[in-house]
């Protein structure tokens, strides 16, 4: 099969496409969203804290990237519908959605209280149940389009993070799959990034315990934990056009932690 340097660089390139990033501020979020902007997409970023938003996307701005900062709590419905109608005022189409906006509460089941198993389901699912729901007009105007769901390995095996965790973190994965299916017609993928321990603020408040840092390296082939930029890269490419004909699946970023049996 024959093809021309430029066609092939265009399955390669994000130029002329929108995307919306969640928890795009810090972290996972953050490095997303900077690798979407080198591949050539204008980003929507998105996060709940307005100063530490707007700071990240003035460095982009600084560097000449066409990214824009939405501050909004999407773990609330007013959060929600602030955003979505912004967003359709200003960007009618979008072609990327990656729902990355997550926390945790590490606790055992007995101890957790009803407003922590709201706040979790919140944030990390009613935030890319709504949101998908939401952009899909936009997608659709775009003449479809990519979602990528950032789940965790705590949704495919047990690792200690806490079960409300785990939960959402599955029926992202679920979740992925039925969308995939669904919105085909639509010409909207939709798929899933599953990543292991990733150098992020979030991740650092256990991985400071050396005896407990020891122990996730030592269930990880690869022996280390990972970085935000190989989880953005993984993300990035489920949206290129080189993507073209993968949707419903989950991309494990970890490391051989999931394969790793008796070793």
């Amino acid at each position: 099969m024959k093809t021309s340097p430029d066609l092939h660089l265009s399955r390669w390139s994000l130029a002329g496409q929108t995307a919306v990033v969640t928890g795009a501020s810090k972290g996972i979020g953050a490095a997303v969203a900077a690798e979407l902007l080198a591949l050539g997409a204008t980003v929507v970023a998105v996060a709940r804290t307005a100063a530490t938003l707007e700071q990240q996307v003035a460095e982009w701005q600084q560097q000449g990237l066409p990214a824009h900062a939405l501050p909004a709590d999407v773990s609330t419905p007013a959060g929600r519908t602030t955003l979505l109608a912004e967003i359709a005022e200003r960007w009618p189409q979008v072609h990327i959605l990656v729902n990355n906006v997550g926390t945790n509460i590490r606790k055992p089941t007995l101890d957790y209280t009803d407003d922590e198993y709201r706040q979790l389901l919140a944030t990390n699912l009613d935030s890319a149940w709504e949101l998908s729901r939401g952009l899909h007009p936009r997608l659709v105007a775009a003449g479809g389009g990519s979602i990528v769901n950032i789940s965790s390995v705590a949704g495919l095996v047990h690792v200690r993070t806490g079960a409300i965790y785990g939960m959402t973190k599955a029926a992202l994965v679920q979740l992925t799959r039925n969308l995939a299916v669904e919105w085909a017609g639509h010409n909207i993928r939709v798929n899933c990034v599953a990543p292991w321990y990733i150098r992020t603020p979030l991740a650092e408040t256990v991985l400071k315990n050396d005896d407990f840092r020891a122990s996730v390296l030592a269930r990880t082939p690869m022996g280390r934990v990972g970085e935000p930029e190989e989880v953005a890269a993984a993300v990035a490419f489920l949206c290129l056009p080189a993507a073209a004909y993968i949707t419903g699946q989950t991309l494990a970023v970890d490391g051989g932690f999931t394969v790793n049996g008796f070793s």
